[in-house]
């Protein structure tokens, strides 16, 4: 029972982890591609 919360929880950081970094590059990929709509 205990593996079984330690494997939930590892899940769900590694989850947490996956969505940040993919937060992080969408939110560079928008910038860059702002700033390459903003210049002429």
């Amino acid at each position: 029972m205990n593996t079984h919360i330690t494997n939930c929880l590892r899940v769900i950081r590694n989850a947490w982890h996956f969505y940040y970094a993919l937060r992080l590059v969408f939110k560079v990929v928008c910038g860059s591609f702002g700033i390459a709509l903003l210049t002429p």
